[in-house]
């Protein structure tokens, strides 16, 4: 029995782990579910994940997770082969530190739902408030990325010179940036590490694109 990921091909949390499955050549099923028509909200979703939110991940033996960055935690553990997570200790935590504040401080804040609640169908407020936390997440981002290359960690990925599990998180939120016009040009390493993830085989097939629910209009 493969693993199932239930996820959307425009959903930033999914891309982190179709990325991952990608890099670590795992076969898996894939069962999308269309966030554009509130498909995540529907009763027989609700039943894999009560929570209502995308992605959700089956294991091999059938137990459900949810939350990305569990999942792709789990996977890292279950499936070992082209590491995700640094030897070092250290580089391990900073890893997980990029995680967590792309995961938790940078795209909750910025998701179009939340804007739609504060604004409600004020489009360009909603926009601007995406874009808005987006810029004010990167600018700690790009610090933190910077200093981390300069004084323990350089490379030319997120941690060094070997994709880890940070480079799954920044991808996606790289390209939600785009999705709302956020200037790029205060943060040349964040555009000089997606440029060049970009080009890996890995992230281009898992790109959303290349996913058989996107839209072939779009």
């Amino acid at each position: 029995m493969k693993p199932t990921l239930y996820g959307y091909c425009s959903s930033s949390a999914t891309w982190r782990l179709r990325a991952m499955l990608e890099w670590k050549r795992i076969e898996y099923e894939y069962h999308p579910i269309n966030m554009a028509t509130f498909e995540h909200r529907g009763e027989a979703f609700r039943k894999i994940n009560p929570s209502m939110k995308l992605p959700a991940f089956v294991t091999t033996d059938g137990k459900v997770l949810t939350q990305s960055v569990a999942i792709l935690e789990y996977i890292e553990e279950v499936y070992p082969e082209r590491p995700c997570l640094p030897s070092d200790p250290f580089q391990r935590a900073h890893v997980r530190e990029i995680c967590n504040e792309i995961a938790c401080d940078i795209q909750p804040l910025q998701s179009p739902a939340l804007a739609a609640e504060i604004h409600g169908d004020d489009m360009e407020k909603r926009n601007e408030w995406s874009r808005d936390r987006i810029a004010r997440g990167f600018k700690s981002l790009e610090a933190k990325l910077n200093e981390a290359k300069r004084s323990h960690t350089p490379g030319k990925y997120c941690v060094g010179d070997n994709v880890t599990m940070a480079d799954f998180l920044l991808v996606p939120q790289a390209r939600n940036a785009k999705r709302f016009s956020v200037d790029m040009t205060p943060y040349p390493t964040i555009q000089s590490i997606n440029e060049l993830l970009l080009t890996l085989p890995e992230f281009i097939a898992s790109a959303p694109e290349n996913q058989p629910d996107y839209p072939s209009q779009a």
